[in-house]
């Protein structure tokens, strides 16, 4: 799977960097190839976040997604975990992409909680949570 993400240069470079220290889950299609990738934070016994959800672009919308979501709250749920959060681009930014990634989100029972400018004015930052 290509690191051509976000679109942000350094913010792929952070992305792969964290991919070395954060617990990292993946899904492989039948050949090895790996078409999914989740990255998840545990801050407190009680919280995990999806630091970072991505799915190679051809295989949207065929359940790769729900499946990662599904084995990373099973998980948690296993650890005692009562909150799933997960940061996104806000709803104030109007790009399409992201849109369609909250509507995700919300499909899989994350709600919206707040709307900062943690990653600046440019960029709203949504946090979404979960609970399990």
């Amino acid at each position: 799977m290509e690191a051509e993400w976000f679109g942000l240069p350094e913010a792929n470079a952070d992305y792969i960097e964290a991919a070395r220290t954060k617990e990292t889950w993946t899904v492989r299609d039948d050949g090895g190839n790996v078409i999914g990738l989740t990255l998840v934070d545990r801050h407190f016994p009680h919280v995990a976040e999806l630091h970072l959800m991505v799915v190679d672009r051809d295989h949207h919308g065929q359940g790769v997604g729900t499946a990662m979501v599904q084995a990373v709250e099973q998980d948690a749920r296993e650890r005692g975990v009562q909150l799933l959060e997960v940061k996104t681009l806000g709803g104030s930014h109007p790009d399409p992409g992201y849109a369609r990634t909250r509507h995700f989100y919300e499909q899989a029972g994350f709600l919206p909680l707040e709307e900062t400018d943690l990653w600046g004015e440019a960029n709203p930052c949504l946090f979404m949570v979960k609970p399990l």
